[in-house]
């Protein structure tokens, strides 16, 4: 009698037979334990000085639009500017933070870095090893097929929703196992015995490699992303959100694991949230996005103790805290995001902003949108005869509707920095004739070492 049975009368699936083929593995690795130890001990202190601090990523005034189409024929009409202007640098082995609130446009921008959407405009410079600074050939979009291999290689990425990126139809050992596939890192029984250390080394076992994923809990599904992620040794990973799915205690095993991981491996995160308790455990440096643009960014003890930006300002102090009085209501912002196919010239928070100044950007847009939280008005409204963003001649259907905008302008419906803005505000007959001052784009200026703001407010002399 066989004291031995199969995969399937052990009531286990059976194990693809392409992963036991006969092409010898690329290139000979350990069965045993020493190669997992080995890529678990710390780097050497002359490794991490050769790598810490070099630039290993850079996004240079990077644009995401997506068109708005409309009619019978999809006319063009106008575009979503997702991600519009954005710029900063990963190093070798840091956690670039990035937060914002929902819609600023952090996913979009995480996946342009990640090589998963073509950028509109603008540039994503990676180091793919010429030893060279950084530099326009080093355009992700322009590089050469066999350095554009490295890249992918290089740069991975964990999702938000771990069920929904991970194949149902497919075994762990296949999901894992992928990469190296596609790579031919391995085959056969090594390919096995690779996804096995990778699998221990996220804290799930030889157990685990012929279950499918709805067998796991969510905090096992996201270490098995993470599993993937790791499979080619890349230098950055992307985490889009990677606890927000998970319990609490399930996020604190994730986030720690992700920081040893960081420390074995040297690797680089950029961590996308928007929780800023984990950016504060994790990030050694911030970007703050709102509307498709860096408001803020800067060294990340530095942005929780002396924020520069109101936005940044708003989202701390909009973040519950244990040692805060219970009875004391919580920080909110008020108004709503304004619509990124029109976003607000100068300032893009002044809208919402509680100590907005005249300087900050004030159009006749701002109108409009006031006037579409009056729907009596605005319905009225018949025409726009703009000769500049700042100056407009607005119609209405009847003098009253003219005259009631004319008072509500000039009362606190509005803010009173908004008012000191306004130049020329004059009625004639159906007609309100509105002009405001001109300023300048307001951009990122130096606030203190490795600390930026786009804020009018504490600018530099």
């Amino acid at each position: 009698m066989h004291r031995h049975r199969s995969a399937a009368a052990a009531g286990r699936p059976r194990p693809c037979r392409r992963l036991f083929s006969r092409t010898p593995a690329r290139r000979a690795r350990p069965r045993d334990g020493d190669r997992r130890d080995m890529m678990q001990q710390p780097f050497t202190e002359t490794t991490r000085q050769k790598k810490a601090g070099d630039t290993l990523l850079s996004v240079r005034d990077l644009s995401k639009h997506f068109p708005i189409r409309d009619g019978v024929l999809q006319k063009v009409v106008g575009h979503v500017r997702a991600v519009d202007g954005v710029s900063f640098d990963i190093r070798r082995g840091e956690t670039v933070g990035l937060v914002g609130e929902s819609g600023c446009g952090k996913t979009t921008l995480s996946q342009c870095v990640a090589g998963l959407t073509t950028p509109t405009s603008g540039q994503i410079l990676f180091d793919t090893g010429s030893g060279k600074p950084l530099g326009p050939e080093d355009s992700i979009a322009r590089l050469p097929k066999d350095r554009q291999r490295i890249f992918r290689r290089n740069v991975q990425m964990v999702f938000q929703d771990n069920f929904a990126s991970l194949n149902p139809r497919e075994l762990v050992v296949d999901i894992v196992g992928r990469p190296l596939r596609v790579y031919r890192e391995a085959s056969g029984t090594a390919l096995t015995e690779r996804v096995v250390e990778l699998l221990e080394q996220v804290g799930l076992g030889r157990q685990h490699l012929y279950r499918y994923p709805h067998q796991f809990s969510g905090g096992q599904r996201q270490r098995i992303s993470i599993a993937r992620a790791l499979a080619l040794d890349p230098d950055l990973i992307v985490l889009d959100e990677p606890t927000s799915a998970l319990d609490v205690s399930v996020q604190a095993q994730i986030l720690n694991l992700l920081g040893d991981l960081q420390h074995h491996r040297h690797l680089a995160y950029l961590f996308v949230t928007h929780d800023l308790s984990v950016v504060r455990h994790m990030a050694d440096r911030t970007v703050t996005m709102y509307l498709g643009r860096v408001v803020e960014e800067g060294p990340t003890e530095t942005i929780f103790r002396e924020a520069a930006h109101p936005y940044t300002r708003a989202l701390l102090a909009a973040k519950p805290d244990l040692d805060d009085d219970p009875e004391a209501p919580l920080a909110m912002l008020e108004g709503t995001i304004p619509d990124p196919a029109r976003p607000p010239k100068g300032c893009r928070f002044h809208t919402r902003c509680p100590v907005s100044t005249p300087v900050c950007g004030w159009e006749v847009d701002d109108i409009v949108r006031l006037l579409e939280a009056d729907e009596g008005l605005f319905q009225s409204l018949s025409g726009v005869e703009r000769r500049s963003d700042v100056d407009a001649d607005l119609t209405f259907a009847d003098e009253a509707s003219a005259l009631a905008l004319w008072e509500a302008l000039r009362s606190d419906r509005v803010p009173g920095a908004m008012r000191e803005a306004t130049e020329q505000l004059k009625v004639e007959g159906r007609s309100l004739r509105v002009r405001f001052s001109e300023v300048d784009e307001v951009h990122l200026t130096p606030r203190g070492e490795g600390h930026r703001a786009a804020c009018v407010l504490g600018q530099p002399e």
